[in-house]
């Protein structure tokens, strides 16, 4: 698993898509042994904006430099940053579909801000008992309410 100084569990929820949504992060720093949440939500928004927010939202709020660890259960987040935001950019940010790429703006700053960290980034079955993959699912769920 290496060394790192942050494990970061991100998720985005949706009632509706697009509808109301809800997001989350909960963040351990390895040195202190803290634990701290970062959690928000829009009214009218999908599922994969609500997952890229809680990255962006995780990322903001650690040192710059530091190494991470992340964990999500979005493969449309893990593909995105690993695979597709390369071809993206060389594409003018025209997808395989000959559209264009949804959500650029927030793969954009994720882009930027990815840059600026060694990152590991995971992906983790959602609802599969992983216990920190269902505190932010919970997290993200209880913000769909709370941003009506």
């Amino acid at each position: 698993m290496g060394d790192f100084d942050y494990i970061i569990y991100t998720d985005g929820a949706c009632s509706g898509n697009p509808g109301s949504g809800g997001w989350a992060a909960i963040i351990f720093n390895k040195n202190s042994g803290q634990k701290s949440k970062k959690i928000g939500g829009a009214i009218e928004t999908t599922n994969n904006r609500m997952e890229l927010i809680a990255i962006i939202q995780a990322l903001e709020s650690v040192p710059k430099e530091s190494s991470l660890q992340i964990f999500t259960d979005s493969k449309y987040v893990i593909n995105g940053i690993e695979l597709w935001i390369k071809k993206w950019k060389t594409n003018n940010w025209i997808g395989s579909n000959k559209k264009k790429v949804k959500n650029k703006d927030l793969w954009m700053k994720l882009d930027i801000l990815s840059g600026q960290f060694q990152i590991t980034w995971n992906w983790v079955k959602g609802h599969s008992g992983n216990k920190f993959n269902e505190e932010v699912d919970r997290l993200a769920r209880n913000q769909i309410n709370l941003s009506h």
